[in-house]
């Protein structure tokens, strides 16, 4: 049975503009891998209503679960809980369970639990709560779309909060193989390796240092036999392979 499929979904102009660097990605790639969950795809999206609730229907109807970083905070501009309930045609209004546990965070920091802070109330009413234990302020899941924050402490902590509930697969392992011939010398025989290992995954990224080309073939695949056994037949074809 194959492992199930994800695909990620950012949200935000200063992504866009290239203000803001992306560390989300990179972090949710790594934890799915180690769960057995593959990552098939991700999109980035600026803040536009139509633009995001568009992408979360295609998304959600393609793959198995859809993560989504940024737009849940307390400006005008955090428009994404507003989007997703549109997209599962939900309401949406401040929620006690999400209120109670943003004001008890500011109580206890004897800060103000005003209008602007109470936004980050505002939940589906279908959805659950994900645990937010940096900021308090929940994130939610709704359907097979998992909301959560952009900033990258608080988006870990939600992907932490949320893997444990999700079925995975086997995690995928991989093999790393750097060969120093060009692309160009080496596709031919890679590519029937490759179809000899269709259940294996192959990819060549290549390289130039100290103007020699070169590749680092990486093999992934969730049976670590049949990696061993795929890498030992390229070491064949590539005896100065390392």
């Amino acid at each position: 049975m194959p492992n199930p499929t994800a695909a990620m979904l950012v949200i935000g102009d200063e992504i866009l503009s290239g203000r803001t660097r992306d560390a989300n990605m990179h972090h949710l790639a790594g934890k799915l891998t180690e769960h057995g969950i593959g990552l098939k795809e991700v999109r980035v999206v600026s803040d536009d209503a139509p633009a995001i609730e568009a992408a979360v229907k295609e998304l959600s109807s393609r793959f198995d679960h859809v993560f989504t970083s940024g737009g849940i905070g307390p400006t005008h501009d955090d428009i994404t809980a507003d989007c997703i309930a549109r997209a599962f045609g939900d309401h949406i209004d401040i929620r006690d369970d999400a209120r109670d546990l943003l004001a008890a965070h500011y109580a206890a920091k004897e800060q103000d639990f005003n209008e602007a802070r109470q936004r980050m109330a505002r939940i589906p009413d279908r959805a659950t709560l994900i645990d937010n234990p940096v900021s308090a302020a929940p994130g939610f899941t709704l359907g097979n779309v998992h909301v959560m924050a952009g900033v990258p402490s608080v988006f870990k902590a939600m992907v932490d909060s949320v893997l444990p509930g999700l079925t995975g697969g086997a995690p995928l392992q991989s093999r790393s193989i750097r060969i120093e011939r060009g692309e160009g010398e080496i596709a031919g025989p890679l590519g029937k390796l490759a179809a000899d290992y269709a259940d294996l995954g192959f990819g060549s990224y290549p390289f130039i240092e100290h103007g020699q080309f070169g590749a680092n073939v990486v093999i992934r695949g969730t049976d670590a036999a049949r990696l061993d056994a795929a890498a030992r037949a390229l070491f064949q074809l590539f005896p100065e392979a390392k």
